[in-house]
């Protein structure tokens, strides 16, 4: 598990870190959490559903199928045509201290004093390049995270949430079954008052129609499984596995649009 370390001028003046190189620390993710925000981005890619987490519905992409995450090659390329932005961040993240404030931090492994790294800080004790332009983007995703998490709850206050059992063929094998997840009750939506469909709009019905449309979705990770399953036997994944699973790769960086 990472440890998380605050970073502040009195510890790390003079220390430096280890940018992400790739993206293989996902590798055994089985799902992300999105935002809101990035919605449009994520629909011709994922699969989006819910899983419960401190009590509460939390919207996610699925990655995986309980082997591993699909999207990411051994040496760390990303097989999409978009990363989510929660994974864009690593290995820094936004905290809440005990005084209910927000803290910059890093993963343990990526601190370092080798001056041949990135410097945590200028000689004039300001974050150094490209560090703010990166905390920029990990409280602008905080904030819309917020807004997000309040549109899952009007969502499950209206009871359209339920348990979604995922069942995946496989060749010359009983199909996978895979629990835990969670999706939009059509039928409830569709039931749903003209008052609660008023007081759903915006953010919440974009949630719920982008989660009921992402399911068209759901054949990527089971032609990603196949796929990584018969490259193994004959030869390496391909680094850009999108080239046979339609998209293809971008770079990621931290330009994002937070209007939603």
């Amino acid at each position: 598990m990472t440890r998380w370390i605050p970073v502040s001028t009195t510890d790390h003046a003079k220390a430096y870190y280890w940018p992400r190189q790739g993206l293989s620390f996902t590798r055994d993710e089985q799902v992300v959490p999105i935002l809101l925000a990035e919605l449009g981005k994520l629909l011709p890619h994922y699969t989006l559903g819910f899983v419960q987490r401190d009590g509460e519905y939390q919207p996610v992409a699925l990655l995986g199928l309980g082997q591993g995450n699909l999207y990411v090659t051994q040496g760390g390329k990303w097989l999409g045509g978009y990363v989510p932005a929660a994974l864009r961040g690593y290995p820094f993240k936004l905290a809440t201290n005990p005084e209910g404030q927000q803290v910059l931090c890093i993963a343990e492994e990526h601190l370092t004093d080798d001056p041949s790294a990135s410097p945590l800080f200028s000689e004039q004790g300001e974050l150094a390049a490209p560090m703010p332009k990166m905390v920029e983007f990990l409280k602008q995703s905080e904030s819309n995270r917020q807004k997000t998490r309040a549109c899952t709850q009007a969502l499950a206050k209206e009871k359209l949430i339920k348990p979604w059992s995922l069942e995946f063929p496989r060749k010359g094998h009983e199909p996978l079954k895979v629990e835990g997840f969670y999706r939009i009750d059509e039928a409830a939506f569709n039931r749903l008052s003209a008052i609660s469909l008023h007081q759903l709009r915006g953010g919440p019905l974009s949630l719920a129609y982008a989660q009921m449309f992402s399911t068209h979705q759901l054949n990527q990770l089971t032609e990603r499984a196949e796929f990584q399953a018969n490259s193994k036997k004959s030869q390496a994944v391909p680094e850009n596995l999108d080239s046979v699973i339609n998209g293809d790769d971008g770079e990621f960086d931290f330009e994002f649009d937070f209007d939603s």
